[in-house]
């Protein structure tokens, strides 16, 4: 979340809960956050289970941006230690987009619409 908020001027962290000793995730992990940016409304977690799946980037969270050098910014800190899907680029249906997975896994569409 610290990095997301490092990307995003607006980003807040609404609720927060911590696992604490004896609980099912390992301490200091996240059990619920509510965060918001924009127009987004999200909810975070750290899953205690290991599971067989890993993020997919068929789902992604997608940003419009009125200023062209912000989204210049937020792509550039975002696709650091991430992997570039799509590169910022004019593709018809916008005058700059950009797809990207972070450093995470997520997957962020920019768009400059």
């Amino acid at each position: 979340m610290d990095k997301y908020a490092r990307v995003f001027a607006d980003f807040r962290v609404d609720e927060l809960e911590i696992y604490g000793e004896g609980e099912e995730g390992p301490p200091g992990t996240i059990r619920l956050a509510r965060v918001s940016f924009g127009e987004h409304a999200l909810i975070v977690i750290d899953s205690p289970p290991v599971h067989a799946f890993d993020f997919t980037p068929s789902v992604s969270l997608f940003v419009d941006f009125d200023d062209p050098p912000a989204l210049e910014r937020a792509f550039e800190q975002l696709s650091e230690d991430g992997k570039v899907l799509m590169p910022l680029g004019a593709y018809g249906f916008s005058q700059r987009f950009g797809w990207l997975s972070d450093a995470f896994g997520v997957s962020w569409q920019l768009n400059l619409p």
